[in-house]
C-alpha cells in the first residue's frame, strides 16, 4: 500500500493552550482511520491542521510525499482532501441541489459533475427525492447525508469526517456508516474518520488512534482495540 498521509510530531496552539501535543499518524492509501477520544482530546484539531484551517507550530504534513503544511485550504482542496465539517454547515435556505453543487467549486469539468452527482443522488436516494426541498427543512440525518455528498462533488481522494454520527437517530447512523464504507470501496477513497461514538468508528475502520489531550494514548487495529481492556474502560462504557 502506498502511504497517504504523514502526520509527524506535530504541535498545535489555541492562543497559549496546546491543542496537539507532538501528534504522529500516518494512513495508506485505501484504508479507513478512526481517531477516537472524548470532546476535546485534540480530534478535530488534525482535521484543522490538515486543511489548512489551522497553522502549526512544528512537525510537519505531508500528503502523497508533498509538503501540505503551509497550504492555503483552497488549493488543498484541489489536492483532493475534503472535510465534512462537525455540525453539518449546510446552507439553509439553498435547495438540496445547491448545496450538493457548492461541493465541485473547485472543478470545472461540467461533464464529469454531472456523472458525480447523479452517483451521490443514486447513493443517497434521499437526497434525490428532496432534491429541491430547502437544506433546512431536511432532517439531521438527511442534512449529514447532504454534506457528505457535498464533500464528494469535489472527488476527493482523502475525506475527512468530523463527528458524522453527532445529534443523529440511532438507525440514520447506521445508514451513514454503511455508506462511509461503500464510499471507500467503491469511489476508493480513503477516509479519516472522528468519532465520539467509538464502537461505530472502530466497527467500520481498519486501524485506529485513541486520543487524550491533545496526544495519541493508543493505536492499532480496530478489531483488537474494539476488545482491549483500556479502550473497553474508557470509551465503550466497558462493554465487550
Amino acid at each position: 500500500m502506498t502511504e497517504m498521509l504523514n502526520f509527524k510530531d506535530v504541535e498545535l496552539f489555541y492562543d497559549h493552550v496546546y491543542a496537539l501535543k507532538g501528534v504522529s499518524l500516518t494512513m495508506q492509501q485505501g484504508e479507513i482511520v478512526a481517531l477516537i477520544g472524548a470532546n476535546g482530546a485534540g480530534k478535530s484539531s488534525i482535521l484543522r491542521a490538515i486543511t489548512g484551517l489551522r497553522k502549526i507550530k512544528s512537525g510537519s504534513i505531508t500528503f502523497m510525499g508533498e509538503k501540505l503544511d503551509g497550504t492555503p485550504p483552497a488549493e488543498i482542496v484541489k489536492k483532493g482532501i475534503a472535510m465534512v465539517p462537525e455540525g453539518r454547515r449546510v446552507f439553509p435556505f439553498m435547495s438540496v441541489k445547491d448545496n450538493l453543487l457548492m461541493g465541485a467549486f473547485t472543478r470545472t469539468d461540467k461533464a464529469g459533475i454531472a456523472s458525480t452527482l447523479d452517483s451521490i443522488l443514486t447513493r443517497f436516494p434521499r437526497l434525490k427525492e428532496r432534491y429541491g426541498q430547502q437544506a433546512s427543512t431536511l432532517s439531521g440525518g438527511e442534512q449529514q447525508m447532504m454534506v457528505i455528498g457535498r464533500a464528494l462533488m469535489a472527488k476527493p481522494t482523502l475525506l475527512l469526517l468530523d463527528e458524522p454520527s453527532l445529534g443523529i437517530a440511532p438507525k440514520l447512523v447506521q445508514d451513514i456508516a454503511r455508506a462511509v464504507v461503500a464510499i471507500s470501496r467503491d469511489e476508493k477513497v480513503t477516509v479519516l474518520l472522528v468519532e465520539q461514538n467509538s464502537r461505530m468508528a472502530l466497527s467500520i475502520s481498519s486501524r485506529a488512534y485513541a486520543m487524550s489531550t491533545g496526544s495519541v494514548v493508543l493505536t492499532g487495529d480496530s478489531r483488537e482495540l474494539m476488545h482491549d481492556d483500556r479502550i473497553k474502560a474508557a470509551y465503550l462504557g466497558g462493554e465487550v
